[in-house]
C-alpha cells in the first residue's frame, strides 16, 4: 500500500472521532490545556508510526544456492587444476574494489600442522581439509574451522582423535554383539576392520600427522598470486562468487599421485555424533557437515565430518 493512499485511510477513521473528541475538549474545564496536550500527542504517535510502517523496507530471507568450489565427482583434476592457475590470473590481472575474495589453496602433499605458517606465508586462514593417508584405506575427510595456525589446527586434530576413538569402541561392541544366521556373521569383519581404520586414524591425529592437504583463506589478488608461488602450493582458486562460508561448499582434490578426480561431497547435513548403522566397507564415518560459517576465536569446534574420498 502506498503511503497517501495509507494516509487517506488514516484520514478516513481517526480524522472524525477525533474531531468529536476535540469538540468536547473545547468546552471549558480546569484540565483543557492538559487533555489537549495528550490528544494532540497520541495523535502525532499514530501518525508517524503508520507512516514508518509503510515505508520501513521489508527484510527477505537469504536466498541463493549453495556455491560449489573445488573439482566435482568425475572432474579431470588436472583440467580444474590449470583452469584455477588461469582465473587467478585473470583476477590478479584486473583491479576490483570488491574486497578481498575467499580461495581454495591446495598443497602438493599432506602438511603437518607446524608447517602450515611457512608454506600458507602468513595468510589469515578460514579453515582447512584434512586426511590421514594411510595406505590401502579410504579414510574419513575432515573439515576444520579454524582461526590461529597451527594451534586450531593441532586442537581439531585432538577433537577428532577422540571421536575416533569413540566410533572405535563402538565398532568392537558391535563386533562382538553379532551372533546369528552367516549373513550376520558376515557384518563382524566389516565391524572389525572399521575399528582398526578408526583407532589407525585416532592415533594420526593424536600425534599431529602430515594430514592437512587444503585451506580456505581471503586475501587480496595480488597475495593470493604470489601465495600460489608458494613451495608446496599446488594451485589457488579465487572464489570471489563466494559472499560467505556458510554457503559454500568446498571440494579440493586430494594429493595423491595420478590424480583423476576428486572425492564426492556429500550435501551439507549436521553429522552423526555416532555410526548408527553397519558401514557397507570400512570407507564410511558419519555423515557430513555443510560449511562453517565463521572461524572461533578460541580452539575450534568438534570438525565436521565430510566424507570418505576417492582416489584423487
Amino acid at each position: 500500500m502506498r503511503v497517501d493512499d495509507l494516509l487517506r485511510r488514516i484520514d478516513d477513521k481517526v480524522v472524525p472521532p477525533l474531531g468529536r473528541v476535540l469538540d468536547r475538549l473545547r468546552r471549558p474545564t480546569g484540565h483543557t490545556g492538559l487533555l489537549t496536550a495528550v490528544s494532540l500527542v497520541s495523535v502525532t504517535a499514530v501518525l508517524v508510526t503508520a507512516v514508518w510502517v509503510a515505508q520501513r523496507p521489508r527484510e527477505s530471507a537469504p536466498t541463493g544456492d549453495v556455491v560449489r568450489v573445488g573439482v566435482t565427482d568425475g572432474t579431470s583434476v588436472p583440467r580444474y587444476l590449470a583452469e584455477s592457475r588461469r582465473e587467478l590470473d585473470e583476477l590478479s590481472a584486473k583491479a576490483s574494489g570488491d574486497g578481498d575474495p575467499y580461495a581454495l589453496v591446495m598443497f602438493s602433499a599432506y602438511l603437518a600442522p607446524d608447517r602450515l605458517p611457512t608454506v600458507l606465508d602468513g595468510a589469515p586462514v578460514s579453515e582447512v581439509f584434512t586426511r590421514v593417508p594411510l595406505p590401502g584405506m579410504q579414510t574419513q575427510i575432515a573439515r576444520m574451522p579454524v582461526h590461529r595456525v597451527p594451534d586450531d589446527v593441532v586442537a581439531g586434530m585432538l577433537l577428532f582423535a577422540e571421536r575416533k576413538e569413540r566410533e572405535a569402541h563402538d565398532y568392537q561392541e558391535r563386533a562382538t554383539e553379532v551372533t546369528g544366521t552367516p549373513d550376520e556373521e558376515r557384518l563382524r569383519p566389516v565391524y572389525e576392520t572399521a575399528a582398526r581404520v578408526a583407532i589407525a586414524e585416532a592415533t594420526a591425529y593424536r600425534t599431529h600427522c602430515s594430514c592437512v592437504y587444503a585451506a580456505v583463506l581471503r586475501a587480496a589478488p595480488p597475495d593470493l598470486k604470489r601465495l600460489a608461488a608458494q613451495p608446496g602450493v599446488r594451485a589457488v582458486d579465487p572464489a570471489p562468487e563466494v559472499r560467505t562460508l556458510d554457503r559454500a561448499v568446498f571440494l579440493p582434490p586430494l594429493p595423491d599421485p595420478h590424480p583423476t578426480s576428486s572425492p564426492t561431497a556429500a550435501p551439507p547435513t549436521p553429522p552423526a555424533d555416532e555410526p548408527t548403522a553397519p558401514p557397507p566397507a570400512p570407507t564410511r564415518s558419519p555423515e557430513p557437515a555443510g560449511p562453517t560459517a565463521d572461524p572461533p576465536s578460541a580452539a575450534p569446534t568438534e570438525p565436521a565430518a565430510t566424507g570418505s574420498p576417492e582416489p584423487g
